[in-house]
């Protein structure tokens, strides 16, 4: 899948969140950071900190791979 804004990876975020089960709170407790934080992250806040989003998105399984277009 490939992602092209904020909104569409705090989407992505939330919809693996809610496949495990997970509340916000418990995802937020298991990746160290607060429910403010992932709740911003999934409403596509565009300055969410880029290192948290990695952690959360690592803490449900979700990789991040950067791959040219094309390629």
């Amino acid at each position: 899948m490939g992602i092209q804004s904020a909104k569409e990876f705090g989407a992505a975020v939330r919809a693996r969140r809610r496949k495990l089960g997970y509340t916000q709170s418990q995802l937020a407790g298991a990746a160290g950071t607060s429910l403010m934080f992932v709740s911003q992250l999934e409403n596509g806040k565009e300055t969410a900190q880029l290192g948290k989003a990695l952690r959360v998105a690592n803490m449900i399984g979700i990789d991040v791979d950067l791959t040219g277009r094309g390629e």
